[in-house]
């Protein structure tokens, strides 16, 4: 198991912490089966169908599988996609890419840094200041909201 850099939130620190790596049975176990679908085995929600698509709560979206903070409630944007959107992830360390040759096209696919669990896509047409748009997947996110951190 090794380990990786990952930004906290609520202390404003990087600290190296263990990776996790658990089997397939064991996330199984931990996900609903549409969090195991999206998260594990780079599955997409539906088009406006996912609880953060049209969600206005201020707070920090984590990764469903091991906690990580990924996105803070202040880069998110309507993108009109159906999909939460982030034009940066809280920290560079907390979120990977990975390019994505699957369903005939070459996209980049972004990534959990602690656990690798599947986010979504990034684009580059999403707004100022970086021109990215994370066009993540609600069921691979959990929001916490600022007052709970």
């Amino acid at each position: 198991m090794g380990k990786v850099s990952i930004f906290f939130a609520k202390t404003g620190e990087i600290k190296l912490v263990d990776r996790v790596e658990k089997t397939d049975e064991e996330w199984r176990k931990e996900l609903s089966p549409e969090s195991y679908q999206v998260a594990r085995k780079q599955g997409t929600e539906m088009a406006f169908t996912g609880k953060y698509h049209d969600c206005h709560e201020d707070g920090i979206y984590r990764c469903v599988c091991c906690g990580t903070d990924l996105f803070d409630s202040e880069t998110k944007f309507e993108s009109g996609t159906g999909w939460p959107s982030f034009w940066a992830p809280i920290a560079e360390e907390n979120v990977i890419t990975n390019v994505d040759k699957s369903h005939f096209m070459i996209r980049t696919e972004a990534l959990c840094a602690r656990c690798h669990a599947h986010l979504g896509h990034v684009f580059d047409d999403g707004p100022a200041p970086t021109g990215k748009r994370y066009c993540m997947n609600s069921a691979s996110l959990k929001l916490v909201k600022r007052d709970e951190l």
